[in-house]
């Protein structure tokens, strides 16, 4: 009898043995399962597009070439996500000038949470994000989709914490005022 206990590999650690190794065929596996959601990642965070296409193509590259920084701790669906939203963030802070609006004290945050709470919506909440601006929706994604702290924000985005709270505050208010017009429209139909 052994006193080892063999454990079974997932189909996803089998996949990344094969793409450690470099296998190509592993690579178009991973593109065919994962291209579609990281698509709608960078389409999260970048309006256009071709442009958003091209982010998830630079950071699939990313992904195949840096294969081996994968150390199996956590996810590596996650893994690969985390490489697109830099990717994206790399493309904004790059390719344009993004314009923080001020970060004016508001007093209470947390009054918009309780308010969009207490809405129900049956919308498409990615069309409704793309109706943000785009300070506002990348702020909103970074912290409420990707759960990076206001710190994180800041430091990624080289703005202060608060014009981070400041901007996730106006996005909630964004978020509820299109929430409430949609609901208003629906009920005029």
């Amino acid at each position: 009898m052994s006193l080892f206990i063999r454990t079974k590999k997932s189909a996803e650690d089998l996949l990344v043995e094969r793409l450690k190794k470099g296998e190509q065929k592993a690579q178009r596996e991973i593109y065919d399962l994962s291209a579609k959601k990281m698509l709608s990642v960078c389409r999260s965070y970048i309006a256009d597009s071709h442009y958003a296409e091209d982010c998830m193509i630079n950071g699939f590259c990313k992904v195949f070439n840096h294969i081996n920084k994968f150390e199996s701790k956590g996810s590596f669906e996650g893994w690969i996500r985390r490489i697109m939203v830099n990717e994206c963030l790399t493309f904004l802070r790059s390719n344009k000038t993004l314009i923080y609006l001020d970060d004016t004290k508001v007093t209470n945050y947390d009054d918009i949470d309780d308010e969009l709470e207490e809405l129900e919506f049956t919308f498409n909440v990615e069309e409704m994000l793309q109706q943000l601006p785009e300070t506002y929706r990348l702020v909103f994604n970074l912290h409420i989709l990707e759960d990076y702290s206001h710190q994180e924000i800041a430091e990624a985005l080289n703005i202060s914490v608060s014009s981070s709270k400041t901007q996730l505050f106006r996005a909630k208010a964004k978020l509820k005022e299109i929430i409430l017009t949609k609901k208003r429209v629906q009920n005029e139909i």
